[in-house]
This record gives C-alpha cells, structure tokens and sequence, in this order.
C-alpha cells in the first residue's frame, strides 16, 4: 500500500499530493492576503515569514514527488487517448508551474543576497542573487505563474470531477484510498 502499482497509487503519492495541494491553495490565499497588508499590520513581516517557509517545503516536496513519480509505476489511466495526452501534458504543465512559482518565490527572497530561514529549523542559502531587477522580474513571473497555477488547478479538479461523476472511472477514489493499489 506504499508504494504504486498500474492499477492505483500509493499511500506516499497520496499523501505527498494532498499535502501539496493545501499548502500549494494555501500559500496562494496567504500571498493574495498579504499583498493588501499596511506596514502597520501584526501580519506584515509575519505572514512572509510563514509564506516562504511553507514555500520552501512545498518545493522540496515537490522535489520528493517528482523523484518518486519516476521511481515508482504510474497507474494505468482510462479513456480516449486525446484524453490520455491531455491529462499527461496536464500533469507536466502543473508540475512546471509549481516549479516556477516556487522557484521565482526564492529569487524573489534572496534577491539581496540573505537566505531563506525556515521556520528557524534551518536556512536556504541564497544561491543566485544580485541580478538587475531580480526582485522586481521574479515578482512579476511569481504572481502571474501563480494565477495561471490556480487556474491548471481549478482545471485539474474538473477533470477530476468529471472523471468521476460522467465518466464513472475510479480515477478520483485511486487518489483517496490507498488499497484501490491491488
């Protein structure tokens, strides 16, 4: 039940996606939030604190996944195969998209050369930084990318959706219970 099988995923995809998927929807409300926070506001310096730290261990999470989505067998899919195609590119365009939000979140953080503390468990060193416009570029490419990540969700849940109550595939109930696996 760990592990994936052709016929469904296992307990760590599953984990690892719904994790991802709150904190990913979350961080988005959280940065939406705070972009309307006055200087004067309790949440001004804390609510970025908490959004680069949630952020950093999306992106490392996002890494895990992907390490384990090669290692691991991908359960078989149903349909016409234009649908097939399209949840595929599907799939990779949400993960390159995470990428990139997440990515251009660091460059935004460590554009003046200071890491990433997080939660004060231990810091992201600033790899790249000093660029022209890094903090302004990275903004622009993080908040656009964010919007188009929010609107693949929103598509990824209809298609989820669809595949369950018209199509009446397992395709949602394999990413709810682990034992659908055998």
């Amino acid at each position: 039940m760990w592990r994936n099988t052709h016929n469904g995923w296992g307990i760590v995809s599953i984990a690892l996606h719904w994790l991802s998927a709150v904190a990913i929807i979350g961080l988005f409300i959280l940065g939406w939030w705070m972009t309307g926070l006055d200087y004067f506001h309790g949440w001004y310096n804390l609510g970025p604190w908490w959004h680069r730290s949630v952020g950093m261990l999306v992106l490392f999470t996002t890494l895990a996944r992907l390490i384990w989505r090669f290692w691991q067998p991908v359960p078989l899919t149903h349909g016409p195969r234009m649908e097939r195609l399209a949840a595929h590119f599907g799939h990779v365009a949400l993960y390159v998209l995470m990428l990139v939000v997440m990515i251009s979140g660091y460059m935004i953080s460590t554009a003046k050369g200071r890491g990433i503390n997080v939660f004060g468990w231990f810091e992201v060193p600033a790899l790249v930084y000093d660029l022209p416009n890094q903090e302004s570029l990275a903004g622009t490419i993080h908040w656009y990318s964010a919007l188009l990540l929010m609107l693949m969700v929103l598509g990824h849940t209809a298609a989820a959706l669809k595949h369950h109550w018209i199509d009446r595939h397992d395709t949602l109930l394999r990413m709810l219970d682990p034992r659908r696996t055998r």
